[in-house]
């Protein structure tokens, strides 16, 4: 699985762009705030119609229009594929595969399966359940056609729930009626649960040894599910808890508010784990998750490495570097000097200057 080459026309502060990427290793280094994000970013909404960012299509267009074309040439299981997108201000963005138009987002999601890695996630072990939650559904997304329609319903079923419990406070006659999205929620969400739970079942196949390579033999990692409700008792607890929703305005269980924990023996690291342990535990979730892809799809994810290396010390660099073997790479840098002494080998450097990428 390979990207070939990426256009642009009006993303972000690229008025054009067009980059031939080497199918190994591929170097975006510049100072800050020049375009390098905004690369990987085109790639990786090219490829899930979602910006890691979580940025709205309107934000994404440049400044001075009012749309915006992102084409990507790949490669996958050696057959080429053409991905075209279209970004509007006010109209919801057009997706082409190989010149025909699709209407459904999910029917992109697999074609090109991308592995992002920013500096936002070595924090992920220390911050909230939402980043954990966003890990686990948008790897899931990619790797699992079946969980990205239940996801997809059961957070629509979520939603129309909290807008009626809104509603009820006005016309308490509705209180009948919140059965209804009880059960689409019991119905999507049982599946949701249950392909969590298997995800990290085997994100712990893999977990413990990369974690004890990595930490220098010292450790070993395990990932802990925590649903928020067994699928068995999650229609009793809908029930159960409907006043206190109704004086919320708000569905207070559920999957949507699951959360996984990260464990060295018997010890959270969320909770009492230092700096360092957390973010070792971050890395090592990465390459597990590559591993995972590759174990899944029987071929190796596009891995997108956003300025990660500058904070990570050199052991965990080198590893890292060491690591990423037989998938294409493309990482952003402010600088060479994690390279230098690096006996891997760097196929394509490019220089990102206020949108302008020169190869060097």
């Amino acid at each position: 699985m390979k990207i070939n080459q990426l256009e642009l026309s009006e993303f972000r502060n690229y008025e054009t762009l067009s980059v031939q990427f080497d199918e190994a290793v591929n170097i975006l280094y510049g100072d800050n705030a020049q375009g390098k994000t905004n690369v990987l970013e085109a790639i990786y909404l090219c490829g899930t119609t979602k910006s890691h960012k979580g940025s709205k299509d309107k934000e994404m267009i440049r400044l001075s229009s009012e749309e915006s074309h992102i084409r990507m040439q790949i490669e996958k299981a050696g057959i080429p594929h053409r991905i075209d997108m279209h970004l509007r201000k006010n109209k919801a963005k057009g997706v082409a595969i190989d010149g025909v138009p699709i209407k459904r987002s999910s029917d992109l999601m697999g074609l090109l399966h991308i592995v992002f890695f920013s500096p936002e996630d070595l924090s992920m072990i220390k911050n909230g359940p939402g980043e954990r939650r966003r890990f686990i559904d948008l790897e899931l997304c990619q790797l699992d056609q079946t969980y990205l329609y239940h996801l997809g319903n059961y957070n629509r079923a979520v939603n129309q729930r909290n807008n009626l419990l809104k509603q009820i406070g006005f016309q308490r006659d509705l209180r009948d009626t919140v059965e209804v999205w009880d059960l689409q929620l019991m119905e999507h969400g049982s599946v949701v649960i249950d392909t969590r739970k298997r995800f990290v079942e085997e994100l712990n196949e893999l977990l413990p040894e990369i974690h004890f390579k990595l930490s220098g033999g010292k450790e070993k990692l395990y990932v802990r599910y925590e649903p928020n409700v067994g699928k068995e008792e999650f229609g009793q607890k809908l029930a159960m808890n409907l006043d206190r929703d109704l004086v919320l305005k708000a569905t207070g269980n559920g999957p949507h508010r699951d959360d996984i924990s990260f464990f060295v023996g018997d010890k959270n690291l969320r909770l009492f784990g230092s700096q360092g342990q957390q973010r070792t535990a971050a890395l090592s979730l990465k390459l597990a998750e590559i591993e995972l892809v590759r174990k899944k799809i029987k071929e190796s994810p596009v891995l997108l490495l956003d300025d990660v290396l500058s904070e990570l010390d050199r052991n965990r660099q080198t590893y890292l570097l060491q690591s990423i073997t037989d998938l294409q790479t493309i990482i952003t840098c402010t600088g060479l000097e994690e390279f230098v002494d690096s006996e891997k080998q760097y196929h394509k450097i490019f220089h990102v200057t206020d949108g302008v990428l020169s190869e060097s």
